[in-house]
């Protein structure tokens, strides 16, 4: 959980340091653009990396993978404090996206090893609340250090060499799945995806799970408009940085919440239904962002949206590690890892069209009418199948 922390706030710790680097940098050709491409390098190179890692999760064991992301996470990223030159500082974030793609896979390999039914769904709800908890220590202490040095936050990521000492000491032992995935050698038998399906089966299976990444990426684009939109919405109401910070803020913390409440709605609802559920909260929350007429009402549209992302992450974490045998679950999971931090870096590409067409707010009203319906849809789609039944 602690290694969690680290994840979903690695790139934006040096958010509040962006104008200040810009200016340390003013003599780079290009240095406004590269400035804002070292704060998304590295979720680029966290999509890229990730399914190399599922590989490595599943050949040489989750702790290995662990402990050593953990280990690239802290010189990677403390290696900006000492950048001079604006490539090596690129260079240096793009390693950060390595290690957090590795730290990411892991986490969710080891837990769905370890753990079975509702215990299994409580800690990956438990993962998601600590990523989204993370965010919310982290960042506040990005923008107090920014204020000493702009290099001064890169020591944030100096946190994780205190949390790969503690995984060397607690994880001495490889999980039951990892056992099994380091039992499996190149060229011996493969197996299915799952144990139970076979030939037409199995491709049926692959679609579920192509689906589900489809679903990540798509949620993950729409809800990073927040972070990537909504301060200049925000703006427009003459809010300042600091209150336009804890606006966003409110998204993580109902994040957090929705995670905590994962296993109780699991209990209740199936996977699909949760997964629809997710959507529309989402769209409805971005429909109540994108007409609104006060900052208060932005912010309650950020926290119903924010519980639907906090529902969907470890729900999609939950429906994967069930599909996927054990000695495959490191890469199948590493593919949602892929879909997750690819809607981060392809937010603002896609979103900038329907900005320039109908404005920030009716870019997020067209999303909320989107997922919406896409929510609409689905819960329809179910109801007919079940009254066929």
């Amino acid at each position: 959980m602690a290694a969690a922390t680290l994840t979903i706030m690695a790139a934006a710790v040096i958010a509040p340091s962006l104008p200040a680097m810009r200016e340390a940098f003013a003599r780079t050709s290009g240095a406004d653009l590269l400035v804002r491409f070292s704060l998304t390098v590295t979720s680029l190179a966290i999509a890229v990396s990730a399914p190399v890692s599922g590989v490595v999760a599943d050949r040489i064991g989750r702790r290995l993978l662990l402990v050593l992301s953990l280990v690239l996470y802290a010189v990677s990223g403390t290696a900006g404090f000492f950048a001079t030159d604006l490539y090596l500082l690129l260079a240096t974030r793009a390693l950060l996206g390595v290690a957090v793609g590795g730290i990411m896979t892991a986490v969710s390999a080891t837990i769905t090893d370890w753990f079975d039914g509702p215990r299994r769904a409580t800690f990956l709800g438990l993962q998601q609340v600590f990523a989204s908890l993370g965010g919310v220590v982290f960042l506040p202490l990005a923008g107090l250090l920014a204020a000493v040095s702009w290099r001064a936050p890169f020591w944030i990521y100096a946190a994780s060499a205190v949390v790969a000492v503690f995984a060397i000491r607690a994880l001495r032992a490889e999980p039951r799945g990892a056992r099994a995935a380091a039992g499996t050698r190149p060229g011996g038998p493969r197996q299915p995806m799952t144990g139970r399906t076979t030939g037409r089966s199995a491709e049926h299976i692959t679609g579920r799970v192509t689906r589900l990444y489809v679903l990540a990426l798509i949620a993950t684009l729409a809800f990073y408009m927040a972070p990537t939109q909504l301060p200049f919405l925000l703006s427009s109401y003459g809010s300042d940085p600091t209150a336009t910070g804890a606006v966003i803020a409110g998204s993580t913390l109902s994040s957090a919440a929705g995670a905590l409440g994962f296993p109780a709605v699991r209990r209740r609802l199936s996977p699909a239904a949760i997964s629809t559920v997710s959507v529309a909260l989402l769209g409805a929350g971005w429909l109540l962002v994108g007409t609104a007429a006060t900052v208060a009402q932005i912010a309650a549209g950020l926290l119903v949206g924010g519980t639907g992302v906090g529902l969907a992450v470890p729900n999609l974490n939950l429906q994967l590690s069930e599909l996927a045998q054990p000695d495959q679950r490191g890469r199948v999971l590493s593919g949602l890892v892929t879909g997750i931090f690819l809607g981060q870096f392809l937010s603002p590409l896609a979103v900038q069209p329907f900005v320039e067409i109908s404005g920030i707010a009716g870019a997020f009203t067209w999303a909320g009418i989107a997922m919406t319906a896409g929510a609409t849809l689905a819960a329809l789609r179910t109801w007919r199948t079940r009254t066929a039944l």
